[in-house]
Order: C-alpha cells, then structure tokens, then sequence
C-alpha cells in the first residue's frame, strides 16, 4: 500500500498543472460544503445567542376569553407566590398625545408594574422604573424611554418634569436606555415610550379595564421555562373549565427551537448542494484517470508481464484517485479556512464568527474519500482487467 501512495504521488507530481485542474472540482465542492455550512453555524449561533441575551426565560400569556373569571392584579400576586414562577406583570397599552410645554406627539403608553422592568430585562439611565406603592396609590407617574426624553422634552435627564398624556399630567420618575438588551427595547427603538402604572393607564383610557388580557412571567431562578409555562398552563386550564382556546402561553424558547430547526433544514440544503458540486468534482478525476489509464498502458503490461497481479494493479489507480481527491480535499479546507477567516474580518462589527466546524471537516474528508473509491474504481478496474499481450502491443 505504501507503494502505491509512493507511485500515485510520482505520477501526480510529473503532470502538476493536469493533476491541480483535476483537484479543482474537489477544492471547489470541499469549499462550497465548508464555507455555506460554517455560515450557516455561525449565523445560528449568533441568532440563538442573540435571543438568549434579550430573554429566553420570559413567558408571555394572552387571554382571548375569560369565561367569566377575569384575571386581576390580585389573581398575578398571588400567582406569583408559587415556586415555579419569578416574577409576574400585567401589560396593557394605548397610544396618547403626549405633550410637554409647545411640543407634542404621539407616544405609546403601557401600563404595567414593578416587575415588569426585570422581567424585560430594561436598563434604567436615570432615576427609577414604576414600585409597587405607584400601583397601589394610583399614582400619576411614568417612566419614558430615551428616545421620548429626548424628542419630547428636549434632554434626557429630565426627572421631575411633567408631560401631559391626553390631558392628565404625569411626573417623570425614570428614563430608560435605548439599547438592545432587551426585545422589547430592540423592537420599540426608535419610537416615544412611556411606562405608568396599570391602575393610572385604567383611569387614562377608557378602552383599557381592570381585567388583565395580557401578562409576563418569569421562569424562577431555580427553575425551567418549560416547567413554568406547564404549571401556567394548569392554573389557566382550571381557571378557564378547561378550554385551552381561551388563552396562550408562549415562550422565548420556542422561538430558538424553531430558528434553530430551520437553520438546521437550511445546512442541510446547502451541504446538498455542495455535495453535488464534490460529485462533479469525482467525474472529472473518472475522466482524468481513464486518460491515465490510457496513457500508461503499456506500463500496465509491462507490470503483468513481470508478475504484478491484477489486484496489485487495482490497487495502484484506485490509490491514485484517492489521493488526487484527499490532496483536494486538503487544499479546501485550508482554503475554506482562509476564506472563513477573511469574512470574520469583514463581517467584525457585527460580533459574528465564523469557525471551521470539526464535524463539517470530518464530513468533507470521509465523502472525499468515498468519492475516491468510487469515481476511480471503473478506471482502475479497467486498467486491472487489460490482457499483458494486448497492453504490450498498444502503440497509443
């Protein structure tokens, strides 16, 4: 065997530029298959990991129909007395005029409470978010995000001013920062916030009740997201006879199961598709080698006609192949890796990389391999079937 590499590496060095134009179609598949699946990995980590940081342990609860048992604020109080949950708020909103002095707007006002601010993970600039005692008193203050402290009132230190929300004056207590941190931060970027109490946001809208439609819960430090949203689901079922039309739980996890399901069907459909370029790739080293063959024929009788067996002439071209195909494989992945390596460079201010996967590698050589046996078998079998007479005598 040790020979036959010997000899398949002579016979590749005494045509180099034949031997690289053969290699290509392997160096280009092996980069296809590499670069496209890497890509794709680094892209769904970066996503997965982006989901994670803005809150895979919060749970969002809608309520479609309360059959007659509305939720309250008391009924998420208590609520959140059970293990299996962290915190718990209520969430309802409306848009308002908002105006400060001569400027006006329309700004988004969400009522909520005290653990909402944790449970989004929202990040305080200035002064403080919403406590309970607002709720409890009904009290008149908000807590506007930057975009809003600074477009409306003009700077973004601005406790202590008073904005008017469709006529009733409210106290800025709090700014927060707009950053992405948060989903709810990312998706509201851009535009004037504020947050007030629940029980104020009931008092300023008349479209907005004391029943709670909408809420959040977080999964408790000890906990799992799926073991709360299974004991949600049981006190909602209970509350609601049963019927799990009258409302949804969804969760951030859910989200990262089903990007990650399609990235996955996505690396599997673009590996497909460099699979079939290494294919090509294999056809051009069948002809190359059938050339070879060919060309070496009367070598071949020379070799039967001192001894040499037609398994040892088998032997001999299909190592060939493999080796033509595993030299291209080599000079992929090292091409892949440079190619990787200048897209991490470019792509650096998005805090993406892309690394060469070790399974991806392994995948790519054991297909090289199979591709070297089985697109060098038939010129190899052809060379090891020649009668030593009829080589002898070829005059090509």
């Amino acid at each position: 065997m040790i020979q036959s590499v010997r000899m398949a590496i002579k016979s590749i060095s005494g045509n180099k530029m034949r031997a690289f134009l053969t290699m290509l179609g392997i160096i280009i598949g092996v980069m296809a298959l590499v670069i496209l699946v890497s890509l794709v990995s680094g892209a769904t980590g970066n996503v997965t990991d982006t989901i994670a940081r803005l809150g895979s342990d919060q749970i969002t609860v809608r309520i479609s129909d309360n059959k007659g048992a509305p939720v309250t604020i008391g009924d998420l109080s208590a609520w959140m007395e059970e293990e299996t949950f962290g915190r718990i708020a209520p969430v309802a909103s409306e848009s308002v005029m908002a105006k400060y002095g001569t400027e006006t707007g329309t700004m988004t006002v969400y009522g909520t409470t005290a653990p909402y601010k944790d449970i989004q993970k929202l990040s305080v600039l200035v002064g403080r978010f919403l406590k309970t005692a607002d709720e409890e008193n009904v009290s008149f203050v908000c807590v506007v995000n930057e975009t809003a402290a600074t477009e409306l009132v003009g700077y973004a230190d601005c406790l202590g001013e008073d904005i008017h929300l469709n006529g009733q004056r409210f106290r800025v207590v709090g700014v927060l920062k707009d950053d992405d941190t948060s989903l709810t931060s990312v998706f509201r970027s851009g535009s004037m916030v504020a947050y007030i109490p629940h029980a104020a946001l009931v008092r300023l809208s008349a479209s907005v009740t004391r029943e709670i439609t909408s809420f959040y819960v977080s999964a408790a430090a000890d906990g799992t997201v799926d073991a709360a949203k299974e004991r949600l689901t049981e006190i909602l079922k209970e509350r609601f006879d049963q019927d799990e039309d009258a409302f949804t739980v969804s969760s951030q996890n859910a989200l990262e199961s089903a990007m990650s399901s399609v990235t996955s069907i996505l690396a599997v459909l673009l590996g497909g598709i460099a699979a079939i370029s290494l294919v090509v790739g294999g056809i051009g080293i069948m002809n190359i080698m059938l050339v070879t063959v060919t060309e070496r024929t009367r070598e071949i009788g020379i070799r039967k006609a001192i001894g040499a067996s037609r398994g040892m002439i088998l032997t001999q071209f299909l190592v060939e192949a493999v080796v033509i195909c595993m030299l291209g494989c080599a000079l992929g992945i090292l091409g892949s890796w440079g190619v990787l390596r200048l897209i991490t460079t470019v792509v650096s201010g998005l805090s993406i990389s892309f690394q060469m996967s070790g399974g991806v590698v392994l995948i790519a050589v054991l297909f090289c391999f199979f591709i070297g046996i089985v697109f060098g078998l038939y010129p190899a079998n052809k060379a090891a079937r020649m009668a030593p007479i009829d080589a002898l005598h070829y005059g090509g």
